[in-house]
């Protein structure tokens, strides 16, 4: 009789551990690391960049009105085409769709430029370029600081190579207007603390650890076993 009472003690000390879990702790094991919002950004941007960058460098090579513009403008459009090689590999190894053709913004840079003729199609390419070049560049950085997928680093790593060159070379033309360039949003300084943590365990799905998983149910199992203990002793 004892021996029957222990066991239901037990079992329904197990079951009132288990209602004590949170519902973090039931959570499924952690699986394999996921693409983050800034990784497809960085992916989606510099496939982007390729699509309406090659045909701009092509024009500037061929309608430039100084030798220097045609020359940046074979030499980036050259570079692109190997960035957009390196990106499209990429994302095939991660099973990621990227745009297929320039955004309609882009789209309209490069209407502008067919458009313009001598002086004033170098102004705007350097211009257009430039600032481009400008607002990708700290996306890299993020992304190369954070990300937690080995490809996406590797791609940041070479993208960064790619657009530091380009910026020079649009800047080696001597048509930069510095103060006109607009002004880029640098991202918050990170949170260190617990929150900015469950944030981006919730973000990538990383879920809790078995340790931690089976070291919460022992304790809610211990603690609702001599609860119920207690509660079988008073009656």
């Amino acid at each position: 009789m004892k021996a029957t009472r222990w066991t239901a003690t037990v079992l329904v000390g197990f079951v009132a551990g288990l209602l004590t879990l949170p519902a973090a702790g039931l959570a499924a094991p952690a699986g394999p690391t996921q693409l983050g919002a800034a990784d497809m950004t960085l992916l989606n941007g510099v496939r982007l960049a390729g699509l309406w960058e090659m045909p701009a460098g092509t024009m500037a090579a061929e309608k430039g009105s100084k030798e220097e513009v045609r020359k940046v403008g074979a030499e980036i459009a050259a570079q692109h085409d190997e960035l957009d090689r390196l990106v499209v590999e990429a994302a095939n190894k991660l099973g990621v769709q990227l745009p297929t053709e320039p955004s309609a913004q882009q789209k309209g840079w490069l209407d502008e430029m067919k458009g313009a003729t001598w002086d004033r199609f170098d102004r705007i390419f350097v211009d257009r370029l430039r600032a481009a070049h400008g607002n990708i560049f700290p996306v890299i950085g993020v992304v190369r600081s954070s990300t937690r997928n080995d490809v996406v680093r590797t791609l940041a790593e070479q993208a960064n190579g790619f657009v530091m060159n380009h910026m020079t070379l649009l800047e080696s033309t001597g048509l930069v207007r510095y103060a006109e360039l607009p002004p880029i949003a640098l991202p918050a300084p990170q949170d260190e603390g617990l929150v900015a943590v469950a944030k981006a365990n919730a973000e990538f799905g990383a879920g809790l650890s078995s340790t931690v998983i089976w070291a919460v149910l022992l304790g809610a199992l211990a603690l609702g076993s001599i609860a119920t203990v207690r509660l079988v002793r008073r009656r």
